[in-house]
């Protein structure tokens, strides 16, 4: 009987170079028809339930091509997720940080009054910045300045997508601390990016950026 490793393996390299357009593919397909639901279906509702299956999906395949889950890359993601949760906790209850605001139902499941995948969409936001910023021959700390102002540029476009779409609102208009606010708690996170030492070369993470962004781009001058 022959080993299954011994077919697996070469099997597996074979259709490798198929996993990239894959991955690219099945992000535009899905924020495509997302797309289209929210602004032409008629039944924005319908799809607006779907936004936690389109953002773990998006997670699912960004992560999956990172390389070396070893322990710092484990903390990372989990200290990450944490500071980027619990900023968001602090910003509801005390309207510090970022402005008064609450959360709708459209993002799920929430603890504290904050929906668990925010926490999971900080870490998605860092690690994709992270990865462009790194593109450019700059300073570490300039290149964190530069991943954190990538992240607040797709918030500019979420935001009123997000009032829309029950996402969260916000008690009056959208206000200029909410993108101070993300400036400076992104800017923490992208310098604990470029300080820790975790493999960092993947690449789905600028495919997952680019379509955030044309797709709440898309959105916002629909509105």
């Amino acid at each position: 009987m022959p080993d299954i490793t011994s077919i697996a393996v070469p099997v597996a390299r074979k259709y490798r170079k198929y996993a990239l357009p894959l991955a690219i593919g099945i992000l535009v397909l899905f924020h495509g028809v997302g797309f289209w639901g929210l602004l032409y279906s008629g039944r924005p509702a319908y799809f607006q339930a779907y936004t936690p299956l389109n953002l773990l999906l998006t997670n699912a395949l960004l992560f999956a091509f990172h390389r070396r889950w070893n322990s710092k890359f484990v903390i990372f993601a989990l200290i990450v997720f944490a500071i980027g949760f619990f900023s968001e906790v602090i910003g509801v209850h005390t309207g510090l940080i970022f402005g008064s605001y609450s959360y709708g139902a459209t993002l799920g499941t929430k603890v504290w009054d904050v929906p668990l995948l925010i926490g999971l969409n900080w870490l998605m936001l860092v690690y994709t910045t992270g990865h462009i910023s790194n593109l450019a021959r700059l300073p570490k700390l300039l290149k964190a300045i530069l991943g954190a102002a990538l992240m607040v540029l797709l918030d500019y476009f979420i935001e009123p997508v997000a009032t829309r779409f029950d996402f969260w609102r916000w008690q009056g208009e959208i206000p200029v601390s909410n993108f101070i606010g993300w400036f400076w708690v992104a800017l923490l996170l992208q310098i604990y990016f470029q300080l820790t030492e975790m493999f960092k070369q993947n690449r789905l993470s600028y495919v997952v950026y680019l379509v955030q962004l044309v797709f709440f781009i898309g959105l916002f001058v629909h509105l």
